[in-house]
């Protein structure tokens, strides 16, 4: 196990080093001069030079990387041209209020689609099955700002239960955090339990079929233990695969679903920063991102053994 993991986080650091050279990279190709952006409307020749020589602008690109690398690795991803506080302390205060928001989504994911995924292939052909697989075409075809704003029209306007909008932090008071929440959660968490439902049902159906659940169920088994110690075990490696990636675009910021619900998160940040050409904090946001990415693999790695223990050897 540790040999796996020393192996799995050395493989990590050059695909990092990829990466940061492609967010780099990319990030000068797109249309417009950070210098004339941050001089603002009277683009003083003199002003413009002083801010590339203090940025670096004036150096050679791959110099500029080497800068911002070093600055990375420091801790220090640079300075916002639009609010001028650090970017490290901007994604410090939006990326909590995205990872509270994406784990209660994928625990209500888990929750529902799961349970429906199993129960859909253990009574297939049944009503059970056919409800099931009705959710996830529900799941799958409900676009999320028609959902969300059904949601605040009944569960806010109509029986005035939960706010319509707004964010509090769990540090503040921990109730009205969740029921700022809750709702935009759902949304979320409604479409990727569609999925997974249907991943489910189909990694179970696979594994029903095979003869070591045949055996089971004729050592005289109970269909609930050969279900949920032979069968769904097995079944989940293609669930935690999905999960993960899920995850990692949760965390990525759900854009659309926090500007509906005037939620404060990660997607907001780099929407904003995208429009105004905000490079370090772009750079800052997609680096981050790309290590939650790839850290959620490694956890998915991690996982494939604790569930299936063939992997172990």
């Amino acid at each position: 196990m540790l040999n796996f993991l020393g192996k799995r986080i050395l493989q990590l650091i050059p695909t990092l080093f990829f990466v940061s050279i492609l967010i780099f990279s990319l990030q000068h190709l797109l249309p417009g001069d950070p210098a004339l952006v941050m001089a603002g409307e009277e683009r003083d020749p003199a002003v413009i030079e002083q801010i590339r020589q203090q940025y670096r602008l004036d150096r050679p690109i791959p110099v500029q990387y080497l800068y911002w690398v070093k600055g990375v690795l420091s801790g220090d991803f640079g300075e916002s041209l639009r609010v001028k506080a650090p970017v490290l302390s901007l994604i410090g205060q939006k990326l909590p209020v995205t990872m509270q928001l994406a784990s209660m989504a994928i625990l209500i994911a888990l929750l529902i689609g799961i349970p429906a995924g199993i129960v859909s292939a253990v009574k297939k052909g049944s009503a059970w099955d056919y409800g099931a697989n009705l959710f996830a075409l529900w799941g799958i075809s409900t676009p999320n700002f028609w959902l969300g704003i059904m949601l605040i029209f009944l569960f806010s306007i109509e029986l005035g239960w939960l706010p319509a909008s707004g964010y509090v932090p769990l540090s503040e008071d921990w109730r009205a955090s969740l029921a700022s929440t809750i709702m935009p959660a759902f949304v979320l968490g409604n479409a990727i339990a569609a999925i997974l439902m249907r991943h489910t049902r189909s990694a179970m159906l696979q594994v029903l079929d095979s003869d070591y659940v045949r055996t089971a169920r004729a050592k005289g088994l109970s269909e609930r233990s050969v279900i949920l110690k032979h069968a769904m075990r097995n079944a989940l490696t293609p669930v935690i695969t999905l999960g993960a990636l899920e995850l990692g675009t949760l965390l990525s910021g759900a854009v659309l679903t926090e500007q509906i619900f005037s939620i404060p998160g990660f997607g907001k940040l780099i929407v904003d920063a995208v429009f105004n050409r905000d490079y370090a904090v772009v750079q800052g946001v997609v680096l981050v991102t790309a290590t939650i990415y790839i850290a959620l693999n490694l956890v998915a790695d991690i996982a494939y053994i604790l569930v299936n223990p063939r992997l172990r050897t």
